[in-house]
């Protein structure tokens, strides 16, 4: 079951609505890098050792090398294209890279699978970050390294998209040959140190659980879902739904900073974001802030003998991630906390690269779609991909 609302939108109003929104609010990412000078652009099926079937864009570039970009929770590919020009897809196009945009499961061009159908069987949404990781990540690199005919690829990674990494690069560790640079934008592993807001919601979480759970829900913020629609609906009314939504409901969660995300621009994220989850992966992430661990799902102590052979989960190796990591850290981000990356630092066997970006009030959503990335992003990310090469 998922997040739904019935009977809160109706077709006629939202559609009315979509009509004055932004262009780029309504384009896919194959029409966004069309639009923006790439019509070579591919999109691929990429099918998961467990099911899945996940897409995967690629944009050809002549540098030798492909470079996968791999994105955070509720989210998708989109947030690494809908700045347009100035945009980290699109400016990576643009200077010749080879550029591949994952989506993980469960998101909106991730939502399939061989034979489990996501809106009717509940196994479909049995999955957190771990899967993500364990499954997803390996699948692309694989497929990306045997499409383009390399042993070795740089991967680039926001928020979740983090975790999946140190979770693969711990899990299965001939991995660490495979990757050979992770470019980590504000990383995730521990939530040690996170404050209110997002803290009290973290306490309240296993209630939150229990209760949708009782619900039978499964799916959240599913992208084509009524609870969704009605989001957009609501956020994408102009400097009204900008000041509630983004001012309001989005800021005191990942880092205020409303400089770097005008309201025009805030339109066009909602008819991308939020892309769907699973209540599981929400659900992690909560036990990783309880725990004070980054450790595998907790599944109870009965279930954990059965398949960790432990009473609890173990703490992911990451003794065990031997690849260039190099983390980007905001100042004012809410979720990716200093002492958080820092714990992360002084665990990883292999000195990680670490820049503390200058802005003040930097955030976690700057890191994919704020207006001068290109100014204090992006010189980091390039030099760190050339060093690399």
């Amino acid at each position: 079951m998922s997040l739904v609302l019935p009977g809160l939108t109706s077709l006629v109003t939202l559609l009315s609505v979509l009509e004055n929104q932004p262009e780029d609010s309504r384009l896919n990412f194959t029409e966004l890098a069309i639009k923006y000078g790439h019509p070579n652009v591919e999109a691929h099926d990429v099918v998961t050792e467990d099911g899945y079937i996940l897409t995967l864009f690629h944009i050809p570039g002549k540098i030798k090398g492909p470079v996968l970009l791999l994105h955070g929770i509720v989210d998708s590919a989109d947030s690494f294209i809908v700045r347009g020009t100035k945009s980290l897809a699109i400016t990576m196009a643009n200077k010749g890279y080879d550029v591949w945009a994952g989506n993980t499961r469960g998101n909106k061009y991730s939502r399939r699978h061989i034979y489990l159908d996501p809106d009717t069987d509940p196994e479909f949404w049995n999955f957190g970050f771990e899967e993500n990781g364990y499954y997803d990540l390996p699948a692309m690199v694989d497929f990306i390294l045997n499409s383009t005919n390399q042993t070795s690829m740089r991967s680039i990674a926001h928020s979740q998209g983090t975790t999946a990494h140190f979770v693969l690069l711990s899990m299965r560790p001939e991995y660490n040959e495979k990757i050979r640079g992770l470019i980590a934008l504000a990383p995730i592993a521990f939530l040690n140190n996170v404050i209110p807001p997002v803290s009290t919601l973290l306490e309240l979480g296993p209630e939150i659980d229990v209760f949708l759970a009782s619900l039978g829900i499964n799916e959240i913020l599913g992208y084509y879902s009524a609870a969704r629609e009605l989001v957009e609906l609501i956020c994408s009314q102009g400097i009204i739904g900008y000041d509630l939504c983004f001012i309001l409901g989005v800021s005191p969660f990942v880092g205020f900073d409303p400089t770097r995300i005008e309201p025009l621009f805030w339109e066009v994220i909602m008819g991308h974001y939020p892309a769907g989850t699973s209540r599981k992966s929400l659900v992690h992430y909560d036990q990783v802030f309880l725990r004070k661990q980054f450790a595998g799902y907790d599944y109870g102590r009965t279930e954990n003998f059965r398949i960790y052979h432990l009473p609890v989960p173990p703490d992911y190796n990451l003794t065990q991630i031997t690849a260039n990591v190099s983390l980007i850290v905001g100042k004012n981000d809410n979720l990716s906390r200093i002492k958080d990356v820092d714990i992360l630092r002084s665990l990883l066997p292999r000195e990680p690269q670490y820049v503390l970006l200058k802005p003040r009030l930097w955030n976690h959503y700057d890191f994919v779609w704020a207006n001068d990335m290109d100014v204090w992003l992006f010189p980091y990310i390039f030099s760190f991909l050339k060093e690399w090469a």
